[in-house]
């Protein structure tokens, strides 16, 4: 049980950074390219926080630690490519609610890497995700698994590697502004060589010229965007600093789809059909069952100890 609040309002002003992080996300993905948004999305938080670093304290990752920030670097370039391309199909909701599956795949990786075994009830939760992600598939045709669906799970696959190898790097000695700015920088410099070779000369003109155009707003909406991502990773690592286990912030990131479902009502005129509402709400179900349920667990067996 988490005795000090600071974890919590960390992880809330993280998360809340987050809904905003998909909002703009969403906004961009009419005006960029995929790969070109995946860039800008790590390189300008990446300037920014080498910025922040050079005015404070400037550190360098060792070699172990560069080893553990290019597994995260991959993983969070992998996760934002698979979440940009759901967002531009997908509405807000269903596409932050894929995306929110990734605590759900966290028991899967331990398993894979740390060689931690799996309980039943990861499984059975498994199992009410994907009948969640086969009831938002079912059309007027019947269940057709669009790409966007299993990517947008893909994007919730990679934010479970995500989330392992942040808590596994917060423990070292780098500051969370040092961490996530040789972390973003690592994963802008992945996404590069494919941002170039899909972008062509005439695209790459129209994204300057967009930028440039100060009735387009998309600068500013970048900067802004920049900010929230920096908001988003160095408070949720300062939340992970100060608990004594990833588990017990696990719940709290399901707020980010409190904020995104505000957010759909304000800006966006999206309806859902009764099946893709039912499948999502398997999903948030079967996520907060694999969180939730072993901390009550534990804490219904502690008091009968106690007792």
């Amino acid at each position: 049980m988490i005795t000090d609040s600071r974890p919590v309002i960390f992880m809330l002003i993280s998360t809340f950074s987050l809904s905003l992080n998909s909002l703009l996300a969403k906004f961009l993905s009419e005006s960029l390219s995929i790969e070109m948004l995946s860039f800008l999305r790590f390189l300008l938080p990446a300037v920014l926080l080498l910025w922040l670093m050079a005015l404070t304290k400037w550190a360098v990752p060792d070699r172990k630690m560069w080893q553990a920030l290019g597994v995260r670097a991959f993983c969070i370039a992998a996760s934002q490519l698979c979440f940009l391309f759901a967002i531009n199909r997908l509405s807000l909701v269903e596409t932050v609610v894929l995306f929110s599956t990734g605590p759900l795949f966290i028991p899967l990786l331990e398993k894979l890497l740390f060689k931690i075994q799996i309980k039943n009830t990861t499984l059975i939760n498994l199992a009410i995700t994907f009948t969640g992600v086969l009831l938002m598939a079912d059309g007027t045709s019947g269940i057709e698994l669009k790409p966007e669906l299993l990517v947008g799970l893909g994007a919730g696959v990679f934010n479970a590697g995500s989330q392992v190898s942040l808590y596994r790097v917060s423990k070292g000695s780098l500051s969370p502004i040092a961490l996530n700015a040789w972390g973003f920088l690592l994963a802008a410099v992945i996404i590069l060589p494919v941002a170039i070779f899909q972008t062509d000369a005439l695209m790459l003109q129209q994204t300057v010229n967009n930028m440039t155009n100060i009735q387009t707003l998309l600068f500013p909406m970048l900067i802004l965007l920049a900010v929230c991502i920096v908001n988003t990773q160095v408070f949720r690592v300062k939340a992970y600093q100060l608990s004594s286990s990833s588990s017990q912030l696990a719940p709290l990131i399901f707020t980010n789809l409190i904020f995104s479902f505000v957010w759909q009502i304000i800006f966006f005129n999206q309806s859902l059909e009764w099946n893709k509402v039912t499948g999502i709400s398997l999903i948030i179900i079967a996520t907060l069952l694999n969180t939730s349920l072993p901390l009550i667990v534990r804490k219904i067996r502690a008091q009968l100890i106690e007792n």
